[in-house]
């Protein structure tokens, strides 16, 4: 399964002219692609919509996707092991959100489709496959 960042998302809504919008809007179409939604990434997403109708498509298509929950207390106590670890290297991600969306992948072994400059230091904990890589 593929996870997608919320600045992929961001951004294919926007206009999908990136590298990375293209990589999602070409995963979107092809059926042997599994892309999933990670529900903390649908509320990064959701929150930024100043336009109904477009909020409204969104949520249609995102919401068609395997919904995947990266909270709950085993997991958010993996996060915050795997940032501690990070801090321990002299490292900070700026956001919780993305520490929880990487741990999850790494537990699970699925690969993260991003944009975001934090998520490489995320890989250095090892486990994390990303796209691009």
């Amino acid at each position: 399964m593929i996870l997608v960042d919320s600045s992929v998302w961001i951004d294919f809504f926007r206009d999908g002219r990136d590298a990375q919008s293209n990589t999602l809007a070409q995963c979107l179409g092809d059926s042997s692609m599994e892309v999933g939604m990670a529900d903390l990434v649908l509320f990064e997403v959701m929150r930024g919509f100043r336009e109904g109708k477009l909020m409204r498509e969104a949520q249609t298509l995102m919401s068609a996707l395997p919904q995947v929950e990266i909270g709950g207390t085993e997991h958010v106590l993996q996060a915050a092991e795997r940032y501690r670890q990070l801090r321990k290297q002299g490292r900070t991600v700026r956001s919780p959100i993305d520490v929880l969306l990487a741990s999850y992948c790494i537990t699970h072994g699925h690969t993260l489709l991003h944009r975001d400059a934090d998520f490489e230091s995320l890989k250095t904990l090892g486990g994390l496959d990303t796209w691009p890589q």
